[in-house]
């Protein structure tokens, strides 16, 4: 039926609305039956327009829907009046709590609709959860700026009248989380409406509700804003997530605006300061909050969410285990809590650290022991960090370090200790602050750390090696300068006893400690001390690397021994660690084993290949040879990781070293990798081949423009003959392989000069091949590269050069761009904004007379801009034969004039697109996906940079290096 109307209506049926409002009136089944379509026609036309039909006829059913609304409302409100069919007032206000989002202002301010809903149906049982909804609809209303003052006065007088009724239907002291646990599945649906309408309705409204209130009363207690908060945080402790959700999402929009007004806002006070001053004034809006708050803190304290950081969980059989899962929805409610009880620490650091420190004696005393309790304790504790002033924020964290190792201490079996100790670690680890200012205590929290190293108990040795590495990141300088009362820098110890701490830790685990080692070793400014730290810290690694490497000289089959293979790929991981963190500095130790690397690289190949010869291509699945793979893989990643270190370095410096490091490290690498990839067989061929060409070639930019020609005709065609079947096989390769295309296109252009024409040709397929993917990543790079490629034509190539492009590819390229960005599955695939920004250039290249050699051939006697414009109209009026000439017209002539607003183009291609899928009868939902994500993004970088104003809602360790301003002293001593 609704896709009837949609069709039909209102052209083809303009009586419709009448007729369905005329034909309710005579029966009330047929009445209820009509209220369920009237109801989907509004989401239809109202919700989910929106790429279901061109922009132009769902504003046409819009205008039409609001112009004949009259009779329905009038039909509802008689239907609410004075029938007595509990079914059809059932429906009729769904009904209504559909259109409440979009009917104009005046029938629900106006009206005696919300009257009839707050006396008449909340307090009935069939009704109240429909009523609460339809109330919430009306509460998130927002008033426009010309709007009666009288409806204020409603919005009033619906929040009183509707707390009334909830005073009867709710007592105030009923235990509410109890009545949850134990009630129907209406019951908790109505509890879970109740926080939704008080939250919506307290955000969207406050200023008036407060002031309402005030002015009857002189304060907030024993009104109907207090019961409403009272039922919040109340309903905030419901053992539910959903349900805690929608009253978190309030408070965390509450906090933050009390945060915002003055006097903490003022940047002249003392957070202390500003918080004296609430307390003593009465007419400040926070005064009136302090007891919901405390509570609120009490509530966030004791439900804080894990965060990201914590691997140490108890599972549900009640074990504690490590989690092998990352819970996403969980890192998210982290997030937000984190975020409220930072701006509930800024309201009141005194009552946050007085709450904490009770619920902490707790723990120690047994009265509140458990492992639950003692997590959302300590991950509230670690949320905190950088909320406090720093002389505060010692005194507390030492008094809850010491009182965490106590209970370390007191508490048997390894569970327990399990529990405490990871505990110990995120806290400490959240606050670098405080460690980079207190020598003495970062010591011993890293002592503490390599103890829990030989700790093996599941998750304490990741959690361990995890929270080092955070440390040695953001505290790196202390480890390598002589702190006072010390005889040699801290880093000096470590590698003193680097056998000691690490031989209980598994080589993932290690890996993870010589990286951190090495952020504390890049700290060190001095080179030949640096070399020195860095030959040190690589000796147990480079011991067994030259012990295989010379027993290999004498025989080498040792190679193909799986342990000794199995060792090999340790060692090249643990140089990619350690070079990950030190960088560029990295390079002593990566020339003291490049060569012997590439050998062992060719070595492992030729075995790879012979046990290929042999066996067929099903020997790699085999161990050995999947363990002599991961070794050329090691190899290749090693090398990319030291060569993207060149980007660390300043443009002034690194331009003289280029040559140097061209000369030392690329020749022996192509001799080793190009000819060897090109020789394998397809499934034996490595993709890391491809990446270290495209960081080769991102680093060193024309530098490597001679080699090009020699790099393209080893990997280029025997590549492209593996991916170009199909848009599946050999994924790794595929996406290596087209961002290696982009990185000649980006930064060596000149290259491609050098290289053959038929070579050339087969780059633009190649690039062509890339946008027609399926999958968006490549897609993506594919209209990129494209992009670059016409942009460089337009503005890095002689005229004559530039004309020889376009007559040989201009129309190649059009064409089946616009068979991509005409398939409605292929156009969602990387959203329409990308797509519009490359056929924008085109044409506009094409408008702008850059393109001067005639597209058509040597007789062509239209111009360019003609021809195009009816060489696009038989390309789509081929593909679709069904569109008119006109509509196609169109099409076209639009294309051409909002070639240069991006915006305009992309909203003419989606309704385009729309027409195509109204015909076929698919899905359009999917075409406003690009929106949708920028949306979000932006979101997320608005938000960002609000955080980076409140100090503490930032975790710690997403603080960039830039923003840290560390002590430059040793800092005073703290007695641990």
């Amino acid at each position: 039926m609704i896709i009837i109307v949609k069709r039909e209506w209102p052209k083809h049926w303009p009586t419709f609305i009448s007729d369905i409002v005329g034909s309710s009136r005579s029966n009330e089944s047929l009445c209820r039956n009509n209220m369920v379509i009237l109801k989907l026609l509004s989401e239809e036309v109202f919700d989910f327009s929106s790429g279901q039909m061109t922009q132009t006829k769902a504003n046409h059913m819009k205008q039409q829907f609001c112009s004949e609304f009259r009779a329905i409302f009038e039909l509802c409100q008689h239907i609410l009046e004075s029938s007595t069919n509990v079914m059809l007032v059932e429906a009729t206000l769904n009904t209504l709590l559909g259109f409440l989002v979009w009917i104009p202002i005046g029938y629900i301010f106006e009206t005696n609709l919300i009257e009839s809903l707050t006396s008449k149906f909340l307090s009935v049982l069939p009704f109240r959860n429909v009523t609460l909804m339809c109330l919430t609809e009306i509460a998130g209303v927002t008033f426009p700026k010309n709007a009666p003052s009288a409806y204020s006065s409603t919005i009033c007088r619906l929040f009183s009248r509707t707390m009334q009724q909830l005073n009867t239907m709710l007592p105030p002291h009923t235990n509410i989380p109890e009545a949850y646990a134990m009630g129907t599945d209406n019951d908790q649906k109505c509890i879970s409406n109740l926080a939704l309408f008080l939250s919506t309705i307290l955000r969207q409204h406050c200023k008036i509700i407060e002031a309402e209130c005030k002015e009857k009363v002189g304060q907030l207690l024993g009104t109907p804003f207090d019961l409403a908060m009272n039922y919040l945080l109340a309903i905030s402790e419901v053992d539910d997530m959903e349900v805690f959700k929608i009253c978190l999402d309030y408070w965390n929009w509450l906090v933050a605006e009390l945060y915002r007004e003055p006097p903490l806002a003022n940047p002249l006070l003392t957070m202390n300061l500003a918080i004296q001053l609430i307390r003593k004034d009465s007419l400040c809006t926070r005064y009136h909050y302090i007891p919901y708050l405390s509570r609120l803190r009490s509530v966030i304290i004791s439900r804080m969410a894990k965060p990201e950081e914590v691997l140490v969980v108890e599972n549900d059989e009640g074990e504690v285990v490590r989690e092998t899962i990352m819970d996403t929805d969980a890192i998210s409610l982290y997030r937000t809590m984190r975020e409220t009880l930072v701006y509930l620490t800024h309201l009141d650091c005194a009552d946050t650290e007085r709450i904490m420190t009770e619920k902490l004696q707790n723990q120690t005393n047994g009265s509140e022991w458990s492992w639950k309790n003692l997590n959302c304790l300590c991950w509230a504790i670690g949320s905190i960090s950088g909320a406090l002033m720093e002389e505060d924020e010692k005194r507390f964290l030492v008094m809850v370090i010491r009182d965490l190792l106590g209970l370390c201490e007191q508490k048997r079996g390894k569970e327990n200790k399990a529990v405490i100790a990871s505990n110990i670690m995120y806290v400490v680890g959240q606050y670098p602050r405080f460690l980079r200012a207190h020598w003495k205590f970062l010591k011993t929290v890293i002592n503490k750390l390599f103890e829990f190293m030989h700790e093996t108990h599941e998750g304490v040795q990741d959690m361990a090696c995890d929270t080092f590495i955070k440390i040695a990141n953001k505290c790196r300088r202390h480890f390598v300068i002589i702190q006072a009362g010390e005889k040699e820098p801290f880093i000096e110890e470590i590698l003193a006893s680097l056998n000691t701490i690490i031989c209980d830790l598994s080589p993932a685990q290690v890996h993870v400690f010589y990286e951190a080692v090495g952020y504390a070793i890049s700290a060190q400014p001095v080179q030949i001390v640096r070399d020195n730290l860095i030959e040190r810290l690589m000796s147990l690694p480079n011991h067994t690397w030259d012990d295989v490497i010379l027993k290999a000289t004498t025989n080498v089959e040792i190679l193909k021994d799986i342990e000794v293979v199995k060792n090999l790929v340790n060692i090249l991981k643990t140089n990619s660690a350690a070079c990950r963190s030190i960088g560029h500095p990295f390079l002593p130790q990566l020339c003291r084993i490049y060569l012997d690397m590439l050998n062992v690289y060719k070595v492992t190949s030729e075995n790879i290949n012979s046990a290929v010869t042999l066996h067929g291509e099903s020997v790699l699945k085999q161990p050995l040879i999947k363990c002599m793979r991961a070794v050329k893989t090691e190899v290749l990643r090693l090398i990319n990781t030291w060569i993207s270190t060149l980007s660390s370095i300043s443009e002034s410096a690194r331009i003289p070293e280029l040559p140097s490091i061209y000369m030392s490290f690329v020749p022996p690498l192509f001799d080793t990798v190009l000819f060897d990839y090109q020789r394998n067989v397809p499934s034996a061929r490595e993709p890391e081949v491809l990446t270290a060409c495209t960081v080769l070639i991102t680093q060193m930019k024309e530098k490597v423009a001679e080699d090009v020609p020699k790099i393209l005709d080893a990997l280029f065609g025997c590549t492209l003959e593996m991916i170009n079947k199909d848009f599946e096989d050999f994924p790794e390769h595929r996406i290596n392989f087209f961002q290696f295309i982009r990185s000649i296109i980006v930064n060596c252009f000149t290259a491609l000069m050098l290289i053959p024409p038929a070579q050339f040709t087969l780059i633009v397929d190649a690039i062509v091949w890339a946008f027609k993917h399926t999958t968006r990543n490549i897609t993506e790079i594919g209209l990129e590269i494209l992009d670059r490629l016409l942009d460089s034509f337009s503005t890095k190539v002689s005229p004559d050069m530039a004309q020889s492009f376009y007559q040989q590819y201009y129309l190649t390229i059009l064409s089946h761009l616009l068979s991509v960005v005409t398939d409605s599955t292929m156009a969602q695939v990387a959203g329409l904004t990308v797509f519009a920004v490359t056929l924008g250039r085109m044409f506009r290249e094409l408008e702008e007379g850059l393109i001067k050699v005639p597209l058509q051939g040597p007789g062509q006697v239209k111009s360019n801009v003609e021809y195009v414009l009816e060489y696009t109209f038989e390309l789509l009026k081929k593909a679709f034969p069904h569109l008119t000439d006109e509509q196609v017209r169109i099409i076209v002539q639009g294309i051409l004039s909002y070639d240069n607003d991006v915006e305009k183009l992309k909203e003419h291609l989606r309704d385009f697109l729309v027409q195509i899928k109204e015909y076929t009868g698919e899905d359009t939902s999917d075409l406003y996906l690009a929106e949708k994500e920028q949306e979000v993004k932006a979101a997320m970088e608005a938000k960002r940079r609000a955080a980076e104003a409140v100090p503490g809602i930032l975790n710690p360790h997403e603080i960039s290096e830039e923003m840290i301003e560390e002590p430059m002293g040793n800092g005073p001593a703290l007695n641990t």
